[in-house]
């Protein structure tokens, strides 16, 4: 789809989520609203394997990636993005199968995303990257800058854990991330019409005040997980690719052992908190810290105030 298209889409997409949301939103704190990106931006699918992944770019200079996770889109990124955008390229995508990007069956191993992503990079005549991810989008950013470290320069990696490597095996057992295993036809049978009661779950329970994270924004993103495929490209494709992630990631730090680039492991007090600095050491030589006071897992949600400084300053060193 040529851009002019994949605008007018874009346009249209959101145009309804916001004629639904309207009323929700004229009551939502301003800190967790879900904002169009501005005319800085333009937005286009891009070929990746057996199908598109729609990518958001935006202004010129030193190239930074964001990459999101689930119960998320690219969206999430918006806050960051526009005070990014005045001095960097921006690239935000939607992870394979998520949001505006196309729903194929395959490919959702973190290192096959990875490689879509550096093909999505020479398309754009993007040498190198500063990255930033959460959740899912840490498990593709370590798939990435392990496979081609040459191409990441430094990574900001915020509040979750890599399969296979440091305390994945904890994790797995871990009754709140019990929705790893979730799925197949029966279970999609079950959400299907109720993506907004299930995302609930996950904002209500790994955040430290459910209150942070509006109704405009939890119905904004149940609209986007309610698209034909979504949750089942969540399900059986994202977390479904976990067990050979695992192995994907062990062959590759035996491979290359640790990160060469510096690294920002991000964790909010009510999650992973300092804890994110030692999980990400496991994989990297050269780790700081920082730690988002009043906030769980949704850290850009729930205090974007005190965490999109951090990362600013971090990229700009």
């Amino acid at each position: 789809m040529n851009l002019l298209n994949a605008h007018v889409r874009d346009t249209l997409v959101r145009g309804a989520l916001a004629a639904c949301l309207g009323l929700f939103s004229l009551v939502a704190p301003a800190h967790a609203e879900v904002h169009p990106y501005s005319a800085a931006f333009h937005g286009t699918d891009m070929a990746v394997t057996g199908g598109t992944q729609y990518v958001r770019v935006g202004g010129h200079g030193p190239a930074v990636l964001l990459l999101h996770g689930f119960g998320d889109t690219g969206d999430m990124w918006q806050p960051l993005a526009e005070k990014l955008v005045k001095d960097h390229t921006v690239i935000v995508p939607d992870l394979r199968g998520m949001g505006l990007s196309s729903h194929p069956e395959t490919g959702y191993e973190k290192t096959a995303q990875a490689r879509d992503l550096i093909g999505i990079l020479d398309a754009l005549k993007v040498d190198r990257v500063q990255l930033v991810t959460h959740d899912i989008g840490n498990m593709v950013g370590y798939a990435l800058a392990a496979q081609f470290p040459a191409r990441v320069t430094r990574w900001v990696v915020i509040d979750a854990p890599l399969p296979g490597l440091g305390s994945w095996d904890k994790q797995i057992t871990n009754p709140k991330t019990w929705h790893f295993n979730f799925r197949g036809p029966d279970v999609e049978r079950l959400v299907a019409g109720r993506e907004r009661i299930l995302l609930d779950r996950f904002y209500n329970e790994l955040s430290a005040n459910p209150a942070g994270i509006d109704e405009a924004t939890r119905n904004h993103y149940a609209a986007l997980y309610a698209r034909p495929g979504a949750i089942h490209d969540a399900f059986s494709g994202q977390f479904g690719a976990f067990a050979q992630d695992a192995k994907d990631n062990q062959a590759l730090f035996a491979k290359g052992g640790k990160l060469p680039m510096p690294v920002l492991a991000i964790g909010g007090d009510h999650s992973y908190g300092e804890s994110m600095q030692t999980e990400v050491a496991t994989v990297a030589t050269h780790v700081d810290g920082a730690v988002i006071k009043d906030s769980g897992h949704w850290i850009m949600e729930e205090q974007p105030g005190q965490l999109i400084p951090v990362i600013e300053a971090y990229l700009r060193k």
